[in-house]
């Protein structure tokens, strides 16, 4: 964990990428493409959590058609900033058989969580996969999924703010940030 004083100079060393009114309008642009496609469906939404909470609580409101709500908890990186082994701490509760599912995250970075959580779903017997991720990041790598509904595209760079976290601080912010190279 990281003290106060370490996390604000953290923020205070890091440059804004993606402004609070940017962050503000991606998230009104991929509700009306999920609403577009999902009207509908009815489907179930599985938020990622801890990471696409701030992403979900705000998206959610802005949904204009009935859907269930469930979560998942799994995760590559805990306090690491490089992806390790996949662990799941929640699997799905709500009964996915027969179920058009919408995975909501906070970013997509190398791919391999929400190609696993993809994987699982599927496995359960969803009928549909969708997801929907608030970033994605640009990285010279081919990645295993790519998300149906995205906010914003990042550098490859180490990112934090909107529900994405450094050292577990800052999850909070209402913008994006990036560390200095």
């Amino acid at each position: 964990m990281l003290s106060n004083q370490q996390a604000n100079d953290i923020l205070n060393q890091a440059e804004l990428i993606i402004s609070a009114g940017e962050v503000q309008a991606a998230v009104m642009n991929v509700a009306r493409e999920i609403n577009t496609v999902l009207t509908d469906v009815h489907p179930l939404l599985l938020s990622v959590m801890g990471g696409a909470v701030v992403f979900t609580g705000q998206l959610l409101p802005l949904l204009t058609f009935p859907l269930d709500f469930d979560y998942v908890h799994v995760s590559r990186y805990g306090s690491h900033q490089q992806g390790g082994a996949l662990h799941w701490k929640v699997e799905p509760r709500e009964n996915v058989t027969g179920r058009v599912v919408l995975v909501v995250d906070d970013i997509l970075d190398e791919g391999e969580t929400l190609a696993a959580v993809k994987q699982r779903v599927l496995d359960l017997g969803a009928t549909r996969f969708y997801s929907a991720v608030f970033a994605d990041k640009k990285i010279a790598k081919v990645k295993p999924i790519h998300a149906d509904f995205v906010g914003v595209e990042l550098p490859d760079r180490f990112v934090f703010g909107y529900g994405m976290d450094i050292h577990g601080a800052w999850r909070n912010l209402p913008a994006i940030y990036a560390t200095k190279e």
